[in-house]
């Protein structure tokens, strides 16, 4: 596996200057994870965020009633991590798991953020990252799940991840829009 997806993604956030390609690409390991292997698992510190090469990982947590909510998923040319956690190294409430046979390039993020002190144009990189899915993709979407109707909800998921339905279970798009299986069905059949 090259690492040239990787920096191509990061290049249409900033330029890398060479130097700081180098220094990252240093911490970048190739890993595989065969569908249902865990990434990151609930109440585990998180060291590490993967770009997904290949594949699709997803992240979710189990409520009390036991009920599963999925909370994203992490299809190619995405960065997936329990952020929060990682971020804080406290035990995540989050777990993330392979839903296909998916190659990733991880690494540790606290060598990262130390990148981010060295190198501004690596700092740069992760001010518009976190800009851009943090605060401007997060901020509608967490609005749409309180007060849009379901159809509506699951329109905008079929715009957010175009192509992605086709590889996803029922189930696991139920538990992102926050409906019920029977729900969804009737949203699928309304939309035929």
């Amino acid at each position: 596996m090259r690492f040239d997806v990787f920096f191509q993604k990061i290049k249409t956030y900033v330029d890398l200057s060479p130097q700081a390609e180098t220094a990252w690409a240093a911490l970048l390991r190739e890993k595989t994870y065969h569908k249902g292997d865990y990434f990151v698992t609930e109440g585990q510190t998180p060291k590490k965020v993967a770009f997904i090469v290949k594949g699709l990982l997803y992240q979710y947590y189990t409520a009390d009633n036991g009920d599963m909510v999925v909370k994203y998923f992490f299809p190619e040319n995405r960065i997936a991590g329990s952020m929060a956690a990682t971020l804080t190294q406290t035990p995540g409430n989050f777990t993330i798991k392979a839903l296909e046979d998916t190659q990733v390039l991880e690494y540790n993020f606290i060598e990262f953020k130390k990148l981010v002190g060295i190198y501004p144009d690596i700092a740069a990189f992760y001010i518009r990252y976190m800009e851009q899915h943090w605060i401007i993709e997060k901020e509608p979407y967490e609005v749409s799940l309180r007060y849009e109707s379901a159809k509506t909800n699951y329109d905008i998921f079929l715009q957010k991840y175009p192509g992605l339905v086709k590889r996803l279970k029922k189930q696991h798009i139920a538990a992102y829009l926050g409906v019920t299986p029977t729900q969804l069905s009737r949203i699928f059949f309304a939309n035929k």
